[in-house]
């Protein structure tokens, strides 16, 4: 799914509004504004508070097409040198009876502007705008917020960065965005991402050629490139041809860790899983684990003898952080030419080694504390994370993907963005789980950007859907039960972020 940037919409807007015009844009937009409108009031009487922009023009454009039936009324900020379009939707609005009031400058007068309103419509600010909020619009914005009233956001959060997802203290906490023509960077991470609520993105008519001559800086799945990306299992695969992952992972303290990875890799669709772990955490594995195999991990010779009837290697989940172990994961990594996913103490014994990681088929799964040792720049301020992540993959050459609310990752290339996360996942075991998912896509041949993003997007459905039917305690065994489920049924599940 294509997501632009502020300056990137800016431009397709541009290109689009010179095609087609931007009147048409505009009555559009205002087409899929009123249609998540009425499909989220419970009630008769629409609220808008509009800026003086085309954010605001967009308003005025969604209640003219609600019916006569709801009581209709934006409180605007008029624009001194409206555009062509703004001016045809408060036309069109009067035509239709929606009433037009001055934007309230008092926070009692906007609560008093918003009691009995069955959803209130945000068209203060648009994806041109910068921080902090205009103070004109700070009282309209802390309304909203203290209202029970829900909220509609038309493109965006007023007072959020459509960029960076940074946030004003007042911005808009919005229940439902409606994100005009294409998803924008912001919308996508904290804590514009939260204040976002729900998402839809709704299509206006943008020029397909200038959509097309955007480079492609961020880009998020759907569930239907999402399942264009899972590995179909052939009609003649045999159990290793369907994906034979290599897990070394677990310890005598740890050894939940490699069963959950195990299981996982299972769940996810591998054939043939193989767990190489320590002689002391083989009898817990073997109690836990049925169909996969568990071998004692001795050496990096004896692991390169399981490689050669594996497709792929997933490494750390629970392993100990001794030295021995550490030689004997880099000297494997070294020597081994399959496709490898390494997290947790895993990335503890590369952080010092990252050299040896440059071209190999590998992706990185640090959560932020991890990261701030591999990285060897500390801690990730708020705001920083694409950046920090853009630079270690360009100073190591290693696809990561880093964990987090809004997980990313990068190769280099692109920014992937997961849509997926969830809180349900802050428990213990559920990044193990991920570690053999993605294991398990690597052994069935996607490459690592691939089968990280592919593998984050089926980790947060798989938890989602856990958590529906459990609605407290879901636990990352869950998570690794409920991948097939999980699975997105074309045309009948609603997507996370719905096309419309």
């Amino acid at each position: 799914m294509r997501v632009l940037t502020p300056q990137q919409m800016r431009a397709v807007d541009a290109a689009s509004s010179a095609d087609g015009g931007d009147i048409a844009l505009m009555r559009a937009a205002g087409e899929r504004i009123a249609e998540i409108a009425r499909r989220y009031a419970r009630g008769t009487r629409i609220v808008a508070f509009a800026g003086s922009g085309n954010n605001g023009g967009d308003a005025f454009a969604a209640l003219a097409l609600l019916p006569a039936s709801y009581e209709r009324i934006v409180f605007a900020d008029l624009a001194d040198r409206p555009s062509a379009a703004r001016r045809d939707a408060e036309r069109r609005a009067a035509q239709a009876g929606v009433i037009s009031r001055s934007l309230p400058q008092t926070r009692e007068e906007a609560r008093a502007a918003l009691k009995g309103a069955a959803i209130a419509l945000d068209g203060l600010l648009g994806t041109g705008a910068r921080l902090p909020l205009p103070l004109k619009y700070v009282a309209a914005a802390a309304a909203l917020n203290e209202s029970p009233t829900p909220v509609l956001a038309i493109d965006l959060p007023s007072g959020v960065n459509a960029e960076t997802g940074d946030a004003d203290e007042n911005a808009v906490h919005a229940g439902v965005t409606v994100t005009l023509g294409a998803l924008k960077t912001g919308l996508l991470l904290e804590p514009a991402r939260s204040l976002a609520g729900e998402l839809w993105l709704g299509e206006i008519g943008l020029s397909d050629a200038a959509l097309a001559a955007q480079q492609s800086e961020f880009t998020a799945l759907d569930d239907a490139e999402f399942l264009q990306l899972l590995p179909k299992r052939a009609a003649d695969s045999d159990k290793r041809k369907a994906g034979a992952p290599l897990i070394i992972a677990g310890s005598e303290q740890f050894p939940g860790a490699a069963t959950l990875c195990a299981l996982g890799a299972a769940r996810a669709g591998a054939g043939y899983v193989t767990v190489a772990s320590p002689k002391n955490a083989l009898p817990a594995l073997r109690a836990h684990l049925v169909e996969q195999v568990a071998v004692e991990l001795t050496s990096s010779d004896d692991l390169i003898d399981v490689a050669k009837r594996c497709s792929s290697a997933g490494i750390g989940p629970g392993l100990g952080l001794d030295d021995r172990t550490g030689g004997i994961v880099r000297d494997f990594v070294k020597r081994c030419d399959l496709p490898i996913v390494a997290d947790a103490s895993a990335l503890f014994h590369f952080a010092k080694h990252l050299d040896m990681l440059r071209g190999k088929r590998i992706v990185l799964t640090p959560h932020e504390g991890e990261f701030a040792r591999l990285s060897g720049k500390g801690t990730i301020k708020p705001g920083e994370r694409v950046a920090r992540l853009r630079e270690f993959v360009d100073r190591t050459g290693v696809t990561t993907l880093l964990k987090g609310d809004a997980t990313l990752i990068y190769d280099g290339k692109t920014m992937h963005v997961n849509t997926t996360g969830t809180p349900l996942l802050a428990t213990a075991g559920t990044g193990d789980v991920l570690t053999g998912i993605i294991a398990t896509l690597l052994s069935q041949g996607l490459a690592p950007v691939d089968a990280a993003r592919a593998g984050a997007y089926w980790h947060g459905l798989a938890a989602r859907k856990a958590g529906s039917q459990r609605p407290v305690g879901v636990i990352a065994r869950d998570v690794a039960e409920a991948l097939g489920e999980a699975l997105p049924v074309p045309r009948v599940r609603e997507p996370l972020i719905r096309v419309f």
